[in-house]
């Protein structure tokens, strides 16, 4: 008994030992397990707990990030692509860099395996709801002036929340609270002196004003430096997943790095996008410069503006007004100024050297002109800003050559949307329904009348409850929270688990033999059936085609349905962006403007709560409510014409096949296309071995 007792406190000092070496070597805890402590610690009331872990994971989040930006940003400039001429040259300079970063990582944090993070927790940070335990445990702890921070950074990302909307009343109208205390705790610098400086500019504060615009812009491009420092790292490439991708070492390369340059692309949107919204602020970068270029002519700093006003023409060139001030400039001071340059030194990250392709505007601004066309609608005579669901044009008359910057005047014209300049709808189809439903065993319930709407269905019976049971099985093996939104924001609330899967992935499980492939079969089958009948139904004049198909369930979490007043899913349409203040829904991007018809077919109707719901565009009317069951499903028009939403789901589990459809054949599932393929091989083949020696698998990589 002595030796075990002597070898087990060996082995523990050994271990007490290594922990101690790697400590001082650099370790940081994983935000994901403090977040995880946090929520324990939540649900047994510890609040002073909750606190704890809750402000430590935002911290080690912030660590963590800024870390990877510091040493990707160091090792780019220590291993440059520009001496990489040959192939061999280029793939060491790939390796030292990647050792580089891995090292430098390392030292700071910790084994990067650590901080290896599900995509549903980097969700929930993105979506800030740490702050809304926050809210609660301060509020607990009674130190409101924190409480009233987390629940205003919490709903700066969240604006649809009721829940948080009312919070927020209370805690204006208790006693110890003040206006000071409701900051947002991750407001972007960028974004926030760009705020700021606009309504000094409006009372016309113009030397203020341009010291805030001054540091919008350093900050903007110092967010762009880190945006673009975060895509260097590890990419997921869609292709890689399906079942008959064959890929080699070029291709992988490629593929890595198409999706690298896709990520940067998306940082432009993302820097001008605000917290909780779905657009980006529209011309936002070079509106800092048409904003500056009139600031300084104010206070007679003719030199300056035209340099700010040369700058703008990079992002639109030839546009009218602007080259007319450029031309008044230089009359002004006889002679001609280049765009500004953007001085590296302003953005530095510490001890990480900003790379040197930063120090010129022009440069930085080509780069981006392809980028920003696809952000920003207009021509060189016509610009446009979204504000509140309106457009605004400055086609009005000037008093003199002085060009004011868009939005800030009185002579800004209001244009409904159907007038806005290439902006073009498709003529529609001829409305009709009442077609038959394919399937003899498929009970009409309501048609578009009986739900006091238009193009809107509700059949029964569409699966029998054998096959609801099988998919309700099949989800709880492969559905994973936020799957099937690749990153996208998913409508699930803090208060219940969203999980999803698509038809490829249940075929892949299938083949790899960690679900039925049966079950699998199913799940493709079943979504056929119900294209088949809303193509049908609605008699549509030509074929309708899978736009994107979802198994997906949401549960309600235990203690956290008290006094619920949210929604589980917001109220929406499915192909344009709502707009219940105007009564209008603009048909454009980032909505999904190409998907036609959409359709819900539930598996089970055993929880509470959870009915589906039509609204009319204020988005609070109800005029139509479906309470879920086994084999039931609503189609609809996925236009403004049908906004819908679901209720909370206060008890148990409600799990559905939600698929959208397009009349477009452009616009094709890629993930649908690619099970097909499998399918058609699953077919074509008489025995499993001959089928296994003709598809080259090649299985996702869940490490």
């Amino acid at each position: 008994m002595d030796v075990v007792h002597f070898s087990i406190g060996s082995i523990l000092s050994i271990a007490l030992q290594a922990l101690l070496l790697s400590s001082s070597y650099g370790s940081l805890e994983p935000y994901d397990l403090l977040y995880n402590n946090a929520v324990e610690a939540f649900y047994r009331n510890d609040y002073k707990d909750v606190v704890r872990h809750m402000e430590g994971a935002l911290r080690s989040y912030a660590e963590v990030r800024q870390t990877k930006v510091r040493c990707r940003l160091r090792c780019q400039n220590q291993h440059p692509f520009d001496s990489a001429s040959m192939d061999l040259q280029f793939f060491d300079v790939v390796l030292r860099r990647s050792y580089c970063q891995n090292e430098c990582i390392e030292e700071k944090v910790g084994t990067q395996s650590m901080h290896k993070i599900s995509e549903d927790v980097i969700q929930d940070f993105h979506r800030r709801i740490p702050y809304n335990y926050l809210q609660l445990a301060y509020q607990k702890l009674k130190q409101l002036d924190k409480a009233a921070a987390a629940a205003h950074t919490y709903f700066q990302a969240n604006p649809e929340s009721v829940e948080m909307d009312q919070n927020l009343e209370q805690y204006k109208a208790l006693e110890g609270t003040n206006l000071d205390h409701f900051v947002d705790r991750e407001a972007r610098p960028h974004q926030r002196s760009f705020s700021a400086g606009v309504k000094l500019y409006d009372n016309a504060n113009y030397e203020e004003a341009i010291s805030l615009f001054e540091e919008a812009l350093q900050e903007y491009y110092r967010a762009d430096v880190e945006c673009r420092a975060l895509c260097q790292g590890p990419q997921r490439f869609e292709e890689q997943d399906h079942i008959l991708y064959r890929y080699s070492l070029y291709q992988l390369v490629s593929d890595h790095f198409t999706q690298v340059l896709h990520c940067e692309h998306e940082c432009v949107r993302d820097l001008s996008t605000r917290p909780g919204r779905l657009s980006p602020m529209e011309n936002y970068l070079p509106l800092h410069y048409d904003y500056l270029q009139f600031a300084y002519y104010q206070l007679n700093m003719v030199e300056e503006a035209l340099a700010c006003a040369q700058s703008y023409l990079l992002f639109h060139e030839g546009d009218e007004f602007m080259t007319e001030n450029v031309e008044y400039y230089r009359e002004a001071i006889g002679h001609d100024l280049k765009p500004r340059e953007i001085f590296a030194h302003s953005f530095s990250l510490s001890s990480s050297p900003t790379p040197s392709y930063y120090n010129k505007a022009e440069w930085y601004l080509r780069r981006h002109e392809q980028e920003l066309e696809l952000l920003m609608i207009g021509s060189d005579n016509m610009h446009v800003e979204l504000t509140e669901g309106h457009y605004w044009t400055s086609t009005g008359g000037r008093e003199d050559s002085n060009r004011i910057p868009s939005g800030t005047d009185g002579w800004m014209e209001y244009v409904p949307i159907s007038e806005k300049k290439n902006f073009t709808l498709a003529p529609p189809q001829e409305l009709r329904e009442g077609g038959p439903l394919v399937y003899d065993s498929v009970q009409l319930i309501q048609n578009s009348q009986a739900l006091n709407g238009t193009q809107r269905v509700l059949l029964d019976d569409v699966m029998s409850v054998e096959e609801c049971a099988e998919l309700k099985n099949l989800a709880h093996t492969i559905t994973m929270a936020g799957d099937g939104y690749r990153g996208k924001m998913s409508p699930h609330t803090p208060n219940e688990r969203f999980e999803g899967a698509t038809v490829l992935k249940a075929l892949q499980y299938g083949y790899e033999g960690r679900v039925p492939l049966k079950s699998a079969r199913l799940f493709y089958d079943v979504s056929e059936r119900a294209r088949r009948i809303i193509e049908s139904y609605f008699l549509l004049n030509s074929t309708l085609h899978f736009s994107y198909t979802h198994l997906v369930c949401r549960t309600a979490i235990t203690g956290q349905q008290d006094h619920r007043n949210d929604l589980s899913h917001p109220i929406h349409a499915d192909n344009c962006l709502l707009d219940p203040e105007a009564n209008e829904c603009w048909k454009e991007a980032p909505a999904y403007t190409y998907r036609d018809y959409s359709a819900l077919l539930y598996l089970n109707g055993d929880f509470e709560g959870g009915e589906f719901i039509f609204t009319e565009m204020d988005a609070k009317t109800v005029t139509a409510q479906v309470k879920p069951k086994c084999g039931r499903m609503v189609g609809f028009s996925s236009g403004g014409e049908n906004p819908h939403g679901v209720r909370a789901v206060t008890r148990g589990q409600r799990c559905a096949v939600a698929l959208w459809f397009t009349l477009d054949p452009l616009f094709r599932e890629l993930e649908r296309l690619q099970a097909d393929e499998v399918v058609q091989a699953l077919d074509n083949q008489s025995s499993q071995s001959k089928w296994d020696t003709s598809l080259n698998i090649n299985p996702k990589d869940e490490l």
